[in-house]
């Protein structure tokens, strides 16, 4: 399970070193993959604290910062190639969750760029628990686990569990 976030947050991936490590939304989404069984603990504090993955990956679509917590289109653009680099090395992923509208379009775009794939048409349209088959990835959408969206209820951590869950089914199949 390849789990695509928008970017590193100034104060948690881009302060650590690894995505979704050190902030509260890595500290929601350890939790959710720890209660799921992608993750050996439900915290992720710095590289080195013993969190072990199994089968699921943690990526971002931009590699920096970005200002405002906002990607821009171009830094989307400029980190393009290693998305799909990334991607492709993982030979055997054969499911996308995508964290926010932002990682599912940048998440449809590697599959179509990685497998030469033709973009759907309509364009799969982005919800949580919202499914679709590109190329060879079934990509499942999930609310990102920000403050913005954990404080308001908007994802609570049983939302988010049941993605993880159906991802894993789907990967299993």
């Amino acid at each position: 399970m390849f789990v695509l976030g928008p970017a590193p947050a100034a104060h948690g991936g881009n302060r650590t070193g690894r995505i979704f490590t050190g902030d509260r939304s890595g500290d929601f989404l350890c939790k959710a993959l720890y209660a799921t069984g992608f993750a050996s603990q439900p915290t992720s504090a710095r590289p080195g604290d013993g969190l072990v993955l199994t089968d699921a990956y943690l990526a971002a679509a931009v590699r920096c910062a970005p200002p405002m917590n906002r990607p821009t289109v171009v830094e989307r653009d400029n980190c393009f190639p290693y998305l799909v680099r990334e991607l492709a090395a993982l030979a055997r992923a054969r499911v996308i969750v995508a964290l926010g509208a932002f990682a599912r379009h940048a998440a449809l775009r590697a599959v179509v760029a990685g497998d030469a794939t033709k973009m759907a048409r309509p364009r799969p349209k982005f919800g949580h628990g919202a499914e679709a088959v590109v190329g060879r990835y079934q990509l499942v959408g999930s609310f990102h686990p920000s403050q913005r969206n954990t404080f308001t209820g908007r994802l609570s951590p049983s939302m988010l569990e049941a993605v993880l869950r159906r991802a894993g089914e789907s990967a299993r199949a």
